[in-house]
């Protein structure tokens, strides 16, 4: 299994969003997360930025996945840092850094920074996934972001965060999944679970799982811990055990494509071969 959705940060470089005194406000390290997969049978971990801050957090990421191959399989950066870097610079930096992925996160689609999404085409013309992490209405702007740019991948984090089941009807939820998984190019996420349905009992959370499986299909589906974000709520071995709860009634060849396959198609995911260790170029203009 491919955790697809894991952060690492060292409170040094920023991450403002981590208060302190919460469970978070600590370095979390690549000796921690070798140490939260044992005994579960992965075969690899795509990092996720963390909202660090600055554009010095994507070097961050290809220097860990460089130096420990067998443990990070790959990355995605933060597109929203990059906004204002022109695009011939921007399309230098994917062809050095090499991320398997660009995440762009905000309220909604047009709460992100314009610049930001100015650099999409450039994902799609080099191959680099984008990662949306948005609150509202998640899976239809990934659809709608997909239709305009076919060439790309788009993958919807965290099933496109729908509200708690305690208080939300997922009702329109739904219907966006029903309609997004029309559109080839969109890629659902199950991650988040643990952190944003807590309280909710499994089997309806499951069910949640369920529907997007059954929508996009288990060549459409990858799974995440959001780990160490669920720490508050249970550890990685739970976060994962809830998100594939949903894939019981899949065969085994279904689930395998869910938890490891899907993964190495939609991130292009090969075995690293980089040796140049130099830093980055400098993405300021």
């Amino acid at each position: 299994m491919i955790d697809c959705h894991a952060h690492l940060w060292d409170l040094d470089g920023g991450y403002p969003w981590i208060t302190p005194g919460s469970p978070h406000h600590r370095p979390f390290t690549v000796g921690d997360l070798a140490e939260s997969g044992d005994g579960l049978g992965l075969t690899g971990t795509i990092l996720v930025e963390a909202s660090r801050g600055d554009r010095g957090e994507t070097g961050r990421l290809r220097e860990l996945r460089l130096r420990h191959p067998e443990l990070i399989r790959g990355y995605v950066g933060n597109l929203n840092v990059h906004a204002g870097v022109a695009p011939s610079r921007f399309r230098d930096l994917m062809d050095r850094a090499r991320p398997n992925g660009m995440r762009l996160g905000g309220a909604s689609w047009d709460a992100t920074p314009a610049p930001a999404r100015a650099l999409v085409p450039v994902l799609a013309e080099r191959g680099v996934a984008l990662e949306l992490n948005l609150h509202a209405a998640a899976v239809r702007l990934a659809a709608e972001v997909a239709t305009r740019h076919p060439a790309l991948t788009v993958i919807v984090d965290h099933l496109g965060n729908p509200g708690n089941l305690l208080t939300t009807d997922p009702g329109e939820w739904r219907e966006h999944v029903r309609r997004a998984a029309r559109t080839p190019n969109v890629i659902m996420k199950i991650s988040g679970l643990l952190t944003q349905q807590h309280g909710v009992p499994r089997e309806r959370v499951a069910g949640l799982v369920a529907h997007a499986v059954e929508a996009f299909g288990p060549d459409r589906c990858l799974v995440g811990s959001d780990w160490p974000i669920c720490l508050p709520r249970g550890s990685r071995a739970e976060s994962l055990r809830l998100s594939r709860l949903g894939l019981a009634g899949l065969t085994a060849g279904e689930r395998v494509r869910v938890l490891s396959t899907t993964a190495e198609r939609a991130y292009r995911l090969a075995p690293v071969v980089d040796n140049d260790q130099a830093p980055l170029l400098r993405c300021d203009s």
